[in-house]
């Protein structure tokens, strides 16, 4: 500490820090304003505003459930996995910009390697709109 006690009588040996902090913190002000400010652009891909109106009625969306036995049900219909791409297929054909919604309904005991294909078909059919919906058991 720089206070002397009073029980010493020869002269303080510390030194007095305050004008080095004060000089220092000076010189700290002076380099971050004269230091130019240097700016990196970044490249975002913004989305772009359409001018296209969305579309006036949006489809019914297609309710595809897959059941604990690996079967598949497309809106309540039973179908076969080997013919699901060719029926989404068939689907993006005919309004290819105003595809309906598939709803993807899994039950608990499903097996991944079904719920895998029907997404692998999906994506195969370039179907853009899938949804995945909780069962209620």
């Amino acid at each position: 500490m720089a206070f002397s006690s009073g029980n010493s009588s020869g002269p303080m040996a510390d030194i007095n820090v305050t004008p080095l902090v004060d000089v220092m913190l000076v010189l700290l002000i002076i380099f971050m304003v004269t230091m130019p400010i240097q700016t990196y652009p970044i490249k975002i891909d913004l989305p772009q505003a359409s001018t296209n109106p969305p579309p006036p009625n949006p489809k019914a969306p297609i309710k595809l459930r897959i059941d604990g036995a690996g079967q598949v049900f497309w809106n309540d219909a039973l179908m076969d996995v080997k013919t699901l791409e060719a029926t989404m297929k068939d689907t993006v054909r005919q309004d290819p910009e105003n595809q309906p919604s598939i709803q993807i309904e899994t039950s608990n005991q499903a097996q991944y390697d079904i719920f895998a294909k029907v997404l692998a078909a999906a994506k195969n059919a370039d179907m853009r709109k899938i949804a995945f919906v909780e069962n209620g058991n």
